[in-house]
């Protein structure tokens, strides 16, 4: 990168508070422009935050399966103009043949996960069946998503940016952050796989409701739970069953509801009688 940029910034802004108008300085996220191309051809262009860039492009490389192991990237470049940041992807000779036929079926996605998938198809990707085996108690997972508040540095400073985390058996913990929930995810996606650090041996959290996309990127992680502070979405829970995610959510301090496959969590499993409902996906209406 030819040059660093400043992850958030000072305003004077006027609050109101105690019943009085006052100025007080304000510290606010910074977010940029980011263009990831793939042996030339722009991929997405989304408005993230500018840190942990190598991770994001990264993670999103293997979130969207456009690689299969960090390995087929040759070469990785990032660089910095007025018009935010450049990062260049160079597939292997063998990768870059597979990516040539994904590329004519995309019309350049952008930051919020499913923006410029052309078909319903590519947007309803089939799912992955993730096995991973590793169990919780309550106490575990409110432990967890206070290791990751305490992680949250950019956070603290702004209460403008979401989080995702990922949380090993021995309790360490990688956090990430940024602007959008979806790049966060991706930058701890990015540091596992850089890191050699399978993520099927531990859980995600993540500061945000669950919608649809978050599960599908844990699914292709292969993590076994994900634990999040607000509600999920109808389809989000279809996904996470479909693709044998416990989906945790409404984790705020010691109370949570799960939504899918219980026997991740100590004391959850319902009787075998008595299985999680499921929603059902809606109905099309007549000429719709």
């Amino acid at each position: 990168m030819t040059q660093a940029l400043e992850t958030s910034g000072q305003v004077v802004m006027i609050a109101y508070r105690g019943g009085q108008f006052v100025t007080a300085p304000r510290e606010v996220p910074e977010e940029t422009a980011i263009a990831i191309s793939v042996n030339g051809s722009t991929h997405a262009v989304m408005m993230a935050t500018p840190d942990h860039v190598r991770d994001l492009a990264l993670g999103l490389a293997l979130n969207e399966r456009i690689i299969a192991v960090p390995d087929e990237i040759e070469r990785l470049e990032i660089e910095a103009s007025e018009l935010g940041l450049d990062c260049r992807l160079w597939l292997t000779a063998e990768r870059a043949s597979t990516y040539v036929q994904r590329r004519r079926q995309m019309t350049g996605p952008v930051g919020c996960g499913l923006c410029g998938v052309e078909s319903l198809e590519l947007a309803a990707r089939e799912l992955p069946m993730v096995t991973a085996e590793a169990s919780l108690s309550g106490h575990e997972i409110a432990r967890a998503m206070d290791a990751m508040s305490t992680h949250q540095v950019l956070g603290a400073r702004t209460r403008a940016v979401h989080a995702a985390a990922f949380h090993d058996e021995r309790g360490h913990v990688v956090t990430r952050e940024d602007v959008g929930r979806h790049n966060a995810l991706d930058k701890v996606a990015g540091h596992l796989a850089s890191e050699g650090i399978d993520s099927a041996a531990g859980f995600l959290t993540i500061t945000s409701r669950v919608s649809v996309e978050l599960i599908q990127k844990a699914a292709v992680m292969g993590t076994g739970l994900i634990a999040a502070v607000s509600v999920p979405t109808a389809l989000a829970i279809r996904a996470a069953e479909g693709a044998g995610v416990t989906l945790v959510a409404i984790a705020r301090g010691e109370e949570f509801e799960v939504f899918t496959h219980p026997w991740r969590v100590a004391g959850a499993t319902p009787p075998a009688r008595n299985p999680l409902p499921v929603p059902e996906r809606p109905l099309r209406a007549a000429g719709g």
